[in-house]
């Protein structure tokens, strides 16, 4: 009986994945969360749309050709650059930790943080804006914008600065400029209708939108309303952001029910519409969901609940569409789309012929790595740095690829990671799970 008993428990823990080199699978449940999975309402709608899962391998002759790593000394929109695409950062890599502040908010902080020089940019759920800076180690200004009556509201902050004043809009429909410097309120509007986008900023203008999909262009002086453009709205309100992006002559528009707009920055007016959402019924049943847009050159990338788009931005033409989806924010280096998808496959993609370079799982390239069962990770995000892609998991662990597509190193954070990581000067600066400002060279 002593036999047998032992060799039951020895095939219990022969068939239990122990990670012995790594705790990378640790708080890595098999699938995402509800309350984190961007496109968790589409799969309650439908479960029949059989996700990509092709494995490409690289063919050998290929050589990638990326420009020099930008070395980056500010942050100040939440998704970097007004087109929403990221860079080939420059990195130092050797992962010690530099500066860490004090607890710089009670309240939970929102995941976007900005930085301008020294100073650090952070809300709070309270609606607290936080200013920081990092050579004086100390809160510089907390400022609170709401009355009493707001106290027990949860406040949703989109933010973006430019200089010293940063531009605010929120979930209860107000809009306004702080000067962070002269701490005070250049100007304040009570749109009354909540707002849910990003922000963007250029020239003499404001770009938002409000949770009934209309397009709004206030002027950055005083914050009058310039024009409103109506766009379709959905009866059902979903969990997905509206989103803006924008070059020097247009900004582009994604609407919560799967309609692109290109529109004119100078006379406000509409130079195209495509719409991405497969059904015409604005009901449940048509819910849409999508990531960020990001755009450059003349290529728009947009990855919905079912399928990614690249988009001809002068013309709107839809030049491919892939089977593949992602809830992170692709990455376009030179003519290269970089993205993971929904169910964690590392994509390099020529935009000049539509081609995929490769396609591999990240869960089983890890496995591989660890030698070990696979597991599922859950991913934050990913940026390039050093011409080299670092996926960023949820657990605070890195696993760096190189632009092949192959693990180069796997590694953890000497500090827990909360807020989307931002690259300047060199370094990873983030908000760690006790509401303290990090520093990683």
């Amino acid at each position: 009986m002593k036999l047998i008993y032992g060799l039951l428990i020895l095939i219990f823990f022969q068939n239990c994945s122990f990670d012995t080199k790594t705790n990378i699978w640790k708080n890595s449940n098999n699938t995402a969360s509800k309350k984190e999975n961007l496109f968790k309402d589409f799969k309650d709608l439908s479960t029949s749309d059989k996700l990509f899962n092709e494995n490409i391998i690289i063919n050998e002759d290929f050589k990638f050709k990326f420009p020099l790593p930008t070395f980056n000394n500010t942050w100040q929109d939440i998704f970097y650059s007004e087109s929403n695409n990221l860079k080939n950062f420059k990195y130092d890599g050797l992962n010690n930790v530099l500066f860490k502040s004090k607890k710089l908010s009670k309240f939970k902080i929102n995941n976007y943080i900005l930085f301008n020089k020294d100073i650090l940019i952070l809300t709070d759920e309270k609606g607290n804006i936080i200013i920081f800076s990092i050579n004086q180690n100390k809160v510089l200004k907390k400022f609170n914008f709401y009355k009493k009556k707001y106290k027990k509201v949860k406040k949703l902050l989109n933010i973006i600065s430019e200089n010293n004043i940063i531009y605010v809009s929120d979930n209860i429909g107000y809009l306004y400029a702080y000067d962070y410097l002269e701490d005070k309120i250049l100007w304040a509007q009570y749109y009354k209708i909540p707002f849910r986008s990003n922000l963007k900023v250029t020239k003499h203008k404001i770009i938002t939108s409000d949770q009934n999909n209309k397009l709004i262009f206030f002027d950055k002086e005083n914050g009058n309303n310039l024009k409103e453009i109506l766009t379709e709205e959905t009866l059902i309100k979903n969990s997905f952001i509206n989103n803006l992006s924008l070059n020097n002559e247009a900004v582009y528009f994604l609407n919560t029910y799967g309609s692109l707009y290109s529109i004119n920055i100078k006379n406000m007016d509409i130079n195209w519409i495509l719409n991405l959402n497969p059904s015409l019924d604005i009901s449940a049943s048509s819910l849409f969901f999508a990531n960020k847009i990001v755009f450059k050159d003349n290529n728009i990338v947009i990855s919905s609940n079912k399928s990614t788009y690249i988009i001809d931005s002068k013309t709107g033409v839809l030049n491919y569409i892939k089977n593949f989806s992602s809830s992170l924010q692709p990455i376009i280096i030179s003519n290269y789309l970089f993205l993971i998808t929904v169910n964690d496959f590392l994509i390099a993609m020529n935009l000049t012929n539509g081609k995929i370079i490769y396609s591999y799982d990240v869960n089983k390239k890890i496995s591989d790595f660890l030698d070990t069962k696979k597991q599922k990770v859950q991913i934050k995000n990913f940026v390039i740095l050093n011409n080299e892609i670092y996926v960023f998991l949820k657990n605070s662990y890195i696993v760096k690829f190189n632009t092949r597509g192959d693990i180069e190193k796997i590694y953890k954070l000497p500090l827990g990671i909360h807020s989307y990581p931002i690259f300047v000067n060199g370094i990873i600066l983030y908000i760690d799970k006790k509401n303290k400002a990090v520093l990683i060279n």
